[in-house]
């Protein structure tokens, strides 16, 4: 029995680590499209694929509102789970972000600077480092959060080019999905967002 047990960890151990390998080059690939130089300036323009952020350009702000609903999996943000949703910013950009939990149990929001290709560990802290903090606070981010309707809000000053996480840092929830990638790049003038189909 302890063969086949062992037999069946070394397989599942394989599947993650190919599923977390072809992540990372795929978000790589993503950032390296986004924040190459190129010779004109790209625009992004509005497709189906494409839904256009509220962008204010004399504060150079975005306004991005993020919610939990009632009707997608428990773990989600606009009912997408497991970085489906693509945040496209101007880097520079300041970032307005609203959290609204539709949901009983507490969910919050943080963003975070990640070193990892998707969440892995319980602390969302560990797969990254937090920048901000949203209906909650660094000593209480992996329990404490808005629930049963209520929302928050909070500000992120002239984010770097980078690859990021808007996730949830109650513990084990960004792990379980509840997270959507952020891209910040030169190469993006007007912010939008993709949802992928899962």
């Amino acid at each position: 029995m302890k063969a086949v047990s062992s037999i069946f960890s070394i397989i599942v151990s394989l599947i993650v680590a190919v599923a977390v390998i072809g992540a990372s080059i795929y978000a790589y690939l993503q950032y390296q499209s986004l924040t190459s130089p190129s010779s004109s300036s790209t625009t992004a323009t509005t497709g189906p694929s494409q839904i256009p952020l509220k962008y204010d350009t004399s504060t150079k702000t975005v306004y991005i509102v993020l919610v939990t609903t009632t009707t997608g999996p428990t773990f989600n943000f606009n009912n997408t789970n497991f970085g489906h949703m693509i945040i496209y910013v101007p880097a520079g950009s300041n970032l307005n972000l609203t959290f609204i939990n539709q949901q009983s149990i507490p969910h919050n929001l943080v963003l975070v600077q990640n070193t990892t290709a998707v969440p892995d560990s319980p602390d969302i802290s560990r797969d990254g480092k937090i920048l901000l903090e949203v209906g909650t606070s660094m000593s209480n981010y992996q329990y404490s959060g808005p629930s049963g309707g209520q929302s928050a809000s909070g500000v992120y000053d002239s984010i770097p080019a980078g690859v990021y996480w808007l996730a949830c840092g109650i513990a084990g929830h960004a792990q379980s999905g509840m997270w959507v990638d952020l891209v910040a790049s030169q190469n993006v003038s007007s912010p939008y967002v993709v949802v992928q189909s899962a």
